[in-house]
């Protein structure tokens, strides 16, 4: 029920089992067989035992029949389970084990710290009924999306889970208490999608089935899920939305302790928000210098309208990113940016209608333990067949030279398809299964700046000529700003200093964004209050660069260092600097 992390992993053939905690406290377990028992039981009888869908997704097969348990009984057992564990991680002597398993330890104590604060102080389950729409259409897309098993064996799984879905949104009803407004109408602009998921894409999905009796129980069973949500529409829109007066925002204090629990970051709100303001100031100096360079006689904004009309047709869009792989791949080899583990590219497709609301592009990779369904979708989200001319203009011009090649490389060389690609080099299970977004995000954000700083997109590396160098450098710096919007945007909301309405005209007027983006993007951040993490991130690994340049000098490698940072997983950036650098020293400025 809560949110889950997206973060990158690969096909590792490595079995999940049970562990009997009783044996491995046996006198001859030593303290890593101690810890690695411990570690195998809260991933078992917590996490994947309360988020089944995740089990899924990280390609553990036995959890595909299961459903997660809306109900308030079902929060409050995992509450109960989580603080069990927590009080077992915190007793372990992180003296009796290595550097990278008392960082795991250090690890898991933060994220169930931080899915605490989700169930018992923020609340999603009691607030968001997007939660429950979505959640159910995502539990049946993981099983979907991958063919793991054959038709007839994902169906039968798919039917298991649905005869569970109408019962889902009855306890929605029970649970919800005046969400805040906007969440509701963002569920009621993803339902749509969701409900049409269900009528066309999974029986399409599932056409080749042979087993009649499978097939009779998916017609009853996905029937049920139509009519289910259909209803759950009506009652949203007739009853949830007239008595949704509820606030969106957590407040400082919660924000605070959610920097800390995910991304182990305790500077200050006051500070965070100078450092935001700071680089958003420096990305805007730059976007305008560039924008002068490209046709003196227009303000900035003239010159970003401009570069928002270079955008290919909706019907070539998928194929004009797919043509950007090529030229990136041949840069980063050329230049010794990164070693990249396969040949295997990311398959290009159309975002998944009930994330259609809140993303442009993703991308989805397989999970760690998946061995059959190892491919990665690039997902990107196409105007949708009732869109306005207006609406279309806007949502493409958000895919223009520069941002497509920006997203490229954020989504998938060298970002976190590279991230995906690695997996299987991770230093811990722990690493494969928990992370924060600083350092997921915060690396693909980073690469996009990195990539063109190294000289990608100039003349005779991807670019023909000056004026597509500069179109390149202005995607760049868009999605930058964009970025840094979030930053502070996110701040200034969630702690009562900037209205919804005056998000969205930051990220339009600060943060360089079209009306649509800023609408889709300050919606985002009513639900994801510390999206500040891509900025966050990609600072935090700019400074640990700066200070290993530092501390080896000529020995220094950007190969070796982004090889050794990959390596790693995704733990905060805190962690990566204390391997990498072998101190505590601070992760900002």
């Amino acid at each position: 029920m809560r949110m889950l992390l997206l973060l990158c992993a690969s096909a590792l053939a490595i079995a999940m089992t049970s562990t009997d905690v009783h044996a491995a406290k046996s006198p001859a377990a030593t303290p890593s067989e101690n810890w690695t028992a411990l570690v195998d039981e809260y991933f078992d009888q917590v996490y994947f035992k309360f988020t089944p869908t995740a089990g899924t997704g990280d390609g553990l097969h036995q959890y595909d029949s299961l459903l997660e348990d809306y109900s308030r009984a079902g929060v409050d057992r995992e509450i109960a389970a989580l603080r069990a564990f927590e009080k077992r991680f915190i007793a372990f002597d992180p003296k009796a084990l290595d550097e990278t398993a008392a960082a795991d330890r250090q690890m898991l104590i933060s994220f169930i710290r931080s899915n605490l604060l989700e169930l018992e102080i923020i609340r999603p389950w009691e607030k968001n009924p997007d939660i429950y729409s979505s959640g159910i259409t995502n539990s049946v897309y993981s099983i979907m999306s991958r063919k793991f098993a054959s038709e007839d064996d994902r169906l039968r799984s798919v039917v298991a889970r649905e005869k569970l879905m109408p019962a889902v949104l009855a306890e929605a009803r029970k649970n919800l208490r005046n969400p805040p407004k906007i969440y509701t109408e963002i569920a009621l602009e993803q339902i749509p999608g969701s409900i049409s998921f269900f009528q066309t894409d999974v029986p399409a999905a599932f056409a080749n089935v042979t087993d009649a009796a499978v097939k009779a129980d998916f017609a009853q069973s996905n029937a049920a899920v139509i009519a289910a949500l259909q209803d759950y529409e009506k009652w949203m829109k007739d009853d949830l939305l007239p008595r949704s007066s509820g606030d969106f925002r957590i407040g400082a204090e919660t924000f605070s302790k959610k920097l800390l629990y995910d991304e182990m970051v305790d500077t200050s709100l006051d500070r965070l928000l100078e450092i935001g303001t700071a680089d958003l100031h420096a990305n805007q100096q730059k976007f305008n210098a560039i924008a002068k360079e490209v046709d003196p006689s227009k303000t900035p904004k003239q010159v970003l309208d401009d570069l928002g009309a270079t955008h290919p047709a909706p019907d070539k869009l998928l194929q004009t990113f797919r043509n950007t792989f090529s030229s990136l791949i041949t840069f980063i080899n050329e230049k010794h940016i990164v070693t990249i583990p396969s040949k295997v590219e990311p398959t290009l497709q159309e975002t998944p209608p009930f994330m259609r609301a809140l993303t442009t592009a993703s991308m989805d990779t397989p999970g760690p333990f998946e061995k059959v369904a190892t491919e990665g979708f690039f997902n990107v989200t196409l105007p949708a067949p009732g869109d306005t001319p207006e609406q279309i203009a806007g949502r493409m011009s958000e895919f223009n030279k520069g941002t497509i090649v920006s997203t490229s490389i954020h989504e998938a060389y060298p970002g976190h398809y590279i991230q995906f690609l690695w997996a299987p080099m991770f230093v811990s299970k722990v690493r494969k299964l928990v992370g924060s977004n600083s350092n997921a995000e915060g690396w693909a954000h980073y690469c996009e700046q990195m990539m063109l700083e190294q000289g990608y997109g100039q003349p005779g590396t991807g670019a023909a000529n000056i004026q597509e160098t500069h179109l390149i450098q202005l995607g760049q710096l868009q999605d930058a700003l964009l970025r840094d919007a979030r930053f502070i945007v996110g701040i200034q909301m969630h702690r009562g200093k900037m209205t919804f309405d005056e998000g969205v005209h930051f990220f339009e007027t600060e943060g360089y964004q079209t009306h649509e983006s800023g609408l889709t993007e300050t919606k985002r951040g009513t639900a994801d209050p510390t999206y500040l993490y891509y900025t966050l991130g990609k600072l935090e690994i700019l400074k640990l660069c700066a200070d290993l340049k530092k501390k080896q000098g000529a020995a220094f490698s950007l190969e070796k260092f982004h090889n050794d940072f990959l390596r790693q997983g995704f733990p905060a950036i805190k962690i990566v600097r204390k391997t990498m650098l072998g101190d505590d020293s601070p992760a900002l400025q």
